[in-house]
């Protein structure tokens, strides 16, 4: 994928994640959203093909030669001519010369960027072990979710942003190890909850603020205020 269609595709995950979410587009670009929200999440980093020298993506950097997926691919023979070995540095040394770690790979993938180890999935921008995953931005290690953003460990989960442990999860932001939530803010050890924010070890409700129960009109009152501060502690 080109720079232009990757700086495209960023920006339409972005901000159709963000109407999803707070109903309005987001005040973030890229690099916003790596600074503001996916600041902990485990990504790919930058390292350089030991073949090449160009640039690539490696979900693990403990290694110190690396290869591209696409040039391992390439290379037409990987079977080297035997040779005599009189002691275990010469194998050290044989072994060096071809082991290198193969990075950004994307199996039955298509428009990944900047990404390793991801499966099945489509337009993942700087992600890692994903798997079954479309339209994702700074995650790791998610299954099944269509427009996330700096998600991890978590499935079954659409046009959410920064929903960690948690499964099953729509229009919703700061879940942690939750499972059926939607439209609701930072949510954290609940179930089935619906337009409710800031609550903990709750299930089965909706219109909850902080654990408390709130009518209808009185949670919109209040959400309306909540987003408007949300916004504003993420353009700080």
């Amino acid at each position: 994928m080109d720079k232009h269609n990757h700086t495209k595709l960023s920006d339409d995950i972005i901000n159709k994640t963000f109407v999803a979410v707070f109903g309005r587009p987001s005040p973030l670009d890229i690099d916003g959203v790596l600074e503001k929200i996916a600041f902990d999440i485990k990504l790919p980093v930058a390292v350089h093909d030991s073949t090449t020298g160009e640039q690539t993506w490696a979900e693990s950097i403990n290694p110190t030669r690396f290869i591209t997926q696409e040039n391992s691919d390439r290379r037409e023979e990987w079977m080297m001519p035997k040779q005599i070995i009189s002691s275990i540095d010469d194998i050290i040394e044989a072994w060096r010369k071809i082991n290198f770690t193969t990075t950004e790979r994307n199996f039955n993938s298509t428009d990944t960027f900047e990404s390793d180890t991801i499966y099945d999935s489509a337009n993942v921008i700087r992600s890692a072990n994903c798997n079954s995953c479309k339209n994702i931005l700074f995650c790791d290690g998610c299954a099944h979710c269509e427009y996330n953003i700096a998600s991890q460990r978590s499935a079954n989960s659409s046009f959410c942003i920064r929903a960690d442990d948690s499964s099953n999860c729509t229009n919703s932001y700061n879940v942690i190890c939750s499972n059926k939530i939607s439209c609701s803010f930072f949510i954290q050890d609940c179930a089935n909850l619906h337009e409710c924010m800031f609550c903990s070890h709750i299930a089965d409700k909706r219109y909850c603020i902080a654990n408390m129960q709130y009518t209808k009109e009185e949670y919109f009152e209040l959400k309306t205020a909540l987003v408007e501060w949300m916004i504003s502690q993420l353009q700080d």
